[in-house]
């Protein structure tokens, strides 16, 4: 069964959801993502789930809201599973700390 736009949303916004809840749970900081490759594992999933997501959204949605920096986190999660070893770890550090909860704000007003 193909998934609707409004579902794939809501899946982007809770798989964020959980992953900040664990961060938390779990205090991983900035720092503790530079360093630690547990950390590092514990994010990568729910980052190209996310990333999954975004892809599998109609093109239609995706040309409707050109302000959404959709091709960006897509290809965030190519780049986590097909080149790992080649992350750049402040790259992602910054997205998770600084970039995406605007990126799940603009999610979120597009759900019904």
């Amino acid at each position: 069964m193909k998934n609707s736009d409004q579902e794939r949303l809501k899946k982007i916004v809770a798989t964020w959801d959980a992953l900040q809840t664990q961060m938390h749970l779990h205090q991983i900081t900035r720092e503790e993502l530079m360093q630690d490759p547990f950390s590092q594992w514990a994010v990568t999933t729910p980052l190209y789930n996310i990333g999954e997501q975004v892809y599998k959204l109609t093109p239609e949605l995706k040309a409707n809201n050109p302000d959404i920096p959709w091709s960006v986190v897509s290809g965030l999660r190519h780049r986590l599973v097909h080149d790992y070893e080649g992350i750049n770890w402040s790259i992602i550090v910054t997205v998770i700390f600084d970039e995406m909860d605007a990126f799940i704000e603009s999610v979120k007003a597009l759900i019904d």
